[in-house]
């Protein structure tokens, strides 16, 4: 029973195991990121207010009963009255909040942005780390492969002991190492599976490598989502302007009546009257045109306008910016790998075969192992900021996929 039991545990964790590459992040946090589930609500909301716009407003059922006094016969006035705009207010409301609803969606595209771009982000550090520990793992071995001979130098007499408990210290910083690197791959896996709609007990592991270090082409920044909700909140604002304008004169009304009257004129005479009529009123906008309201939404024309043009200026400079690290990382990468890291490895093979044969010391072959990581963890770091920066010029450019 307890086999069964273990072999169920067993199966279970293995089906929570959830792989992906660094091209499913994206797809990934589009369908299962909460708050981009919760921000297309919004949409919804923004179309829902579209249904309620641009109707008129509902017509008014009116009935009086006066009874009959000695001034005045027993009357029934029923009546039906309806407001009408003498303006555009109606094809305005209609037009706004079609906008709004392009605002809406644009809003969720700019944090579909942004969140990919997070989590993008976060998946390239786990790869880059992943890299990194396998670095320290194979460096760890051959320090420990050192030591073991330091020692069995030092057991023969042929070595001081003080080499041997170098060696030995060296293998275990490279271990503390690999342990601070583990411990920062949970910290960012705890970041990155919320955002791909994962539990914290669910198991995530990344697959695949980071991709060649290939500069992209230029892309037109001008279809990212968050200049053109800047561009679509500016005709928002325009349309909300025209309808402020369009307030200046309020609904008129117009209806029809009809009323009966019933009059007593003897004990045995009762006589009927009644007639039909039409009733149409203007307001005159002689105190208030809506001038304040006027005066703001053209003010904020002008803000939605400098903002957009504030945002294209911060595009271009943030687009820049990236492709300029890009390069610099790339050629860091091929500068050190292709040339300074070969000449390394050569001489630290050389004073390791140094080493042994009782030519040099034991301190000289660690700073040759010590400048080599240094070099092969510098070539890690520069490729993950490659990809950090072309994460950030993808996204700069809203062509984020």
């Amino acid at each position: 029973m307890h086999r069964r039991l273990l072999i169920l545990s067993c199966l279970v964790a293995v089906s929570s195991t959830q792989a992906l590459t660094l091209s499913d992040i994206a797809p990934r946090v589009r369908s299962h990121h909460p708050q981009l589930k919760a921000a297309r609500m919004a949409v919804e909301e923004a179309r829902g207010r579209q249904l309620g716009a641009g109707r008129l407003s509902n017509p008014s059922l009116g009935f009086e009963f006066q009874n009959e006094s000695r001034v005045s016969p027993r009357s029934s006035t029923f009546s039906l009255d309806q407001s009408f705009p003498i303006t555009r207010r109606l094809t305005l409301e209609k037009q706004l909040t079609s906008q709004l609803v392009t605002a809406a969606e644009l809003e969720v595209k700019d944090a579909e942005r942004n969140l990919i771009a997070e989590a993008r982000s976060l998946a390239v550090k786990l790869l880059s780390l992943e890299k990194q520990r396998a670095l320290r793992q194979q460096q760890t071995q051959l320090a420990q492969e050192l030591s073991s001979f330091a020692k069995e130098r030092a057991d023969a007499g042929e070595l001081s002991p003080l080499d041997a408990a170098q060696a030995q210290v060296d293998a275990q910083r490279l271990q503390l190492e690999a342990r601070r690197i583990q411990i920062e791959t949970v910290t960012l896996q705890g970041a990155l599976k919320p955002m791909l709609g994962l539990s914290p007990a669910a198991s995530l592991k990344l697959t695949g490598d980071l991709p060649a270090l290939t500069l992209p082409g230029r892309s037109a920044w001008q279809q990212r989502a968050d200049y053109q909700l800047a561009q679509a909140k500016t005709q928002a604002a325009q349309t909300d302007a025209a309808l402020a304008h369009a307030r200046r004169y309020q609904d008129v009304s117009a209806g029809l009546f009809a009323a009966r009257e019933q009059q007593d004129v003897s004990s045995s005479s009762t006589e009927h009257t009644g007639f039909i009529g039409f009733r149409f009123s203007i307001p005159l906008p002689l105190w208030n045109r809506n001038q304040g309201e006027i005066a703001e939404k053209t003010a904020s024309i002008e803000r939605a306008r400098l903002e957009s043009e504030a945002l294209a200026s911060q595009i271009t400079s943030e687009a820049e910016t990236a492709r300029q690290e890009m390069q610099a990382n790339a050629a860091l990468v091929t500068e050190t790998r292709d040339r300074l890291l070969p000449l390394v490895k050569e001489q630290t093979d050389k004073l390791e075969t140094a080493y042994q044969t009782g030519q040099t010391d034991l301190l000289t072959v660690l700073r040759a192992r010590d400048q080599r990581l240094q070099l092969e963890a510098a070539v890690l770091d520069a490729s993950r900021d490659f990809h950090l920066a072309r994460i950030r010029y993808e996204a700069a450019v809203g062509s984020m996929h």
